[in-house]
């Protein structure tokens, strides 16, 4: 492997960008809603205690919010930098729902951002509190737009190619923005958004009352958080759900990968892989714990269904496309060990995050005979992280 080579270089650049970039996203995106509930209990109540929750979690709401503006344009130019022939040749179709996010949703939402951070006591409070709610939805709409950009990228909708071959050409925008990867992608964007956002609440409030701190204020901070992780868990199931349904007729190689299904298989064989070892050269399975019809059941919705295995894939992707399967000697699957093994980090993070909130909330319940002891505390700090991978 050449270390120097410019595309391998590229790929990394991007790689890291996108990732730190993505640090950050998520709790901007369930911060923005949390702050809005805590004002507007704040506003309906007037109990003190919530508006020191809001004035505290909007400071991490606007933090995040700057290193997110921050990194995101460095995202933005590097698709010029890194990529600029694929740049070019989708330019007319990728960069309408770019330049509509900028122009609208970022402006929309910074705007009321603005107004938030410096109407405090000068605004009247329902129309302070509007902002704060105005600034979630932009947010949220900008979320949207950027989803709806990836999934053109995966799924490529409403766009013709020119007379001379040369580039994409936008034919139908409605199609580009309502990309079903995009609508079922993001409502599972953004639930686990909220999860990790939910950490954070846990983490900040168990940090406190761990050290006998701001107990009354951050008391109630707890249990939104605990309640807020277990919902958020399960939207995020099952958004995830329906996208595993998308992912099947649009990616189906994508989710051979996750699964590491080898070859295609219909009903009990469909079983879904709990481990697995594969052989050294990626082709096949040596041993594995699976459960059958669970695949086709998660797939499909039904027991008879059938999930295409990834040999079948390469073989029918080389058939369709011969010059660029030379160009990767056939191989059109990811890195499997990756992509296999992260699912599933994701998804056992997700239900260890969900079992300590369940095992807080028993923890803190009103006719609790215990104090909280103190390493549940020091657990429940380790749900933000938890929650973030």
């Amino acid at each position: 492997m050449d270390l120097l080579d410019p595309l391998l270089l590229a790929r990394w650049q991007f790689g890291l960008t996108t990732l730190y970039h993505f640090l950050f996203v998520p709790l901007t995106l369930g911060m923005s809603v949390t702050v809005a509930i805590f004002q507007t209990v704040w506003y309906r109540t007037g109990d003190v205690k919530w508006l020191h929750l809001t004035r505290f979690f909007g400071k991490i709401f606007l933090i995040n919010f700057a290193m997110g503006v921050v990194t995101g344009i460095v995202q933005e130019f590097q698709f010029g930098m890194n990529w600029s022939s694929y740049s070019r040749f989708v330019g007319d179709v990728f960069g309408a729902p770019l330049a509509f996010e900028g122009l609208m949703a970022f402006f929309f939402e910074a705007t009321f951002i603005g107004l938030w951070i410096f109407g405090w006591d000068k605004l009247p409070k329902g129309l302070h509190l509007a902002s704060i709610w105005i600034a979630s939805i932009g947010a949220l709409l900008s979320a949207y737009i950027i989803i709806a950009a990836n999934a053109f990228m995966q799924n490529p909708v409403g766009y013709q190619m020119a007379e001379d071959g040369s580039r994409a050409e936008m034919n139908n925008f409605l199609e580009v923005v309502f990309n079903p990867i995009a609508l079922a992608a993001f409502p599972h964007t953004i639930f686990a958004a909220f999860m990790f956002s939910s950490g954070v609440v846990i983490a900040a409030a168990a940090w406190h009352m761990a050290r006998k701190r701001n107990i009354e204020m951050m008391r109630p901070a707890l249990k939104f958080g605990l309640w807020g992780m277990i919902v958020a868990f399960a939207g995020t199931f099952l958004a995830g759900d329906q996208l595993g349904l998308v992912m099947v007729s649009t990616q189906p190689m994508k989710m051979a990968a996750a699964e590491a299904l080898f070859n295609s298989a219909c009903g009990a064989d469909a079983s879904f892989s709990i481990f697995s070892i594969g052989t050294p050269d990626g082709t096949g399975e040596i041993w594995s714990i699976r459960v059958p019809y669970l695949l086709s059941l998660l797939s499909t919705h039904t027991l008879d269904g059938c999930v295409e295995g990834i040999n079948d894939l390469n073989a029918q992707y080389a058939a369709q496309w011969p010059d660029l399967a030379a160009q990767v000697d056939g191989v059109f699957n990811p890195v499997l060990w990756i992509t296999y093994w992260s699912f599933r980090w994701m998804m056992g993070l997700g239900f260890l995050a969900t079992f300590i909130a369940i095992v807080g909330l028993w923890l803190t319940r009103k006719n609790a005979k215990r104090e909280v002891p103190r390493w549940a505390w020091s657990v429940a700090i380790w749900t933000a992280p938890i929650a973030l991978v």
